[in-house]
């Protein structure tokens, strides 16, 4: 689970809460003829490079009737865990319409990083959806609460483009050369325990990483401006892994 550094911006605690969280919380509304109660049902997330969340979610599913009539909807993102006192944590609710996304490389990332999903992924009554973020509600802790509207938050560089081509051959080869090295950043910069870590996913700000049913996020030394920065980026972290500093 993330923990954001207390210092940080509210937009970017708000784009590492999405992009560290792999599960959220969704509030949609139910049908008149239910009394139009909320309804919040809890769903697996991943995120476009762009740090939109994307659900991968049923036909059959309350939540998804509920969508198809009104698709305004909010996402609670929650990183409180581990913390002794959960209301100094950061969370935030990130509200927007919720729509179909059929790009395939999309859906393709959300099973990336939640591979038990390929078991259902290609069902029929399974779709892709993203967030279409409008704004979110940021509580980062006592007195620390903000209103961010999306183009504080989303990440729009123009190497995203450029990430989304590259992205799936950089998992291959960190995961089938460097697998030691992988396992190193989990104990040695994020204090986690266990071999057989994967690589995920990777944007602009870090990479996400997965073993067996622990997520986890991994943070770069700084944002990426060129493709070409993944493997001194990489290399960075793997020296401050040896060195047993860990991630910021």
């Amino acid at each position: 689970m993330p923990h954001p550094s207390d210092g940080s911006p509210p937009a970017l605690i708000t784009r590492e809460l999405i992009r560290g969280c792999d599960r959220a919380v969704l509030a949609t509304s139910l049908a008149a003829d239910q009394g139009a109660w909320p309804y919040a049902s809890l769903v697996l997330v991943a995120c476009d490079l762009d740090a939109s969340p994307l659900l991968l979610l049923s036909d059959l599913a309350e939540h998804s009737k509920n969508l198809q009539r009104d698709p305004r909807a909010s996402l609670l993102f929650d990183g409180t865990a581990g913390r002794d006192d959960p209301l100094t944590g950061a969370r935030v609710t990130v509200l927007g319409t919720v729509l179909r996304e059929p790009d395939a490389a999309r859906k393709a990332r959300f099973v990336q990083r939640h591979p038990a999903a390929a078991a259902y992924a290609g069902f029929k009554d399974f779709h892709l959806y993203r967030l279409q973020i409008e704004r979110a509600h940021l509580v980062a802790g006592f007195g620390r609460i903000s209103w961010i509207e999306a183009d504080a938050i989303l990440d729009r560089a123009a190497v995203n483009d450029a990430l989304q081509q590259a992205e799936a051959e950089i998992l291959q080869h960190m995961n089938n050369d460097h697998a030691q090295t992988i396992d190193l950043y989990a104990q040695r910069l994020l204090g986690l325990s266990g071999t057989g870590w994967k690589l995920t996913g990777i944007d602009r700000d870090g990479a996400d990483i997965r073993n067996g049913g622990q997520a986890a996020r991994l943070s770069f030394p700084e944002p990426i401006d060129d493709i070409s920065d993944i493997r001194q980026s990489f290399v960075a972290l793997a020296q401050s892994a040896r060195d047993g500093t860990p991630s910021h």
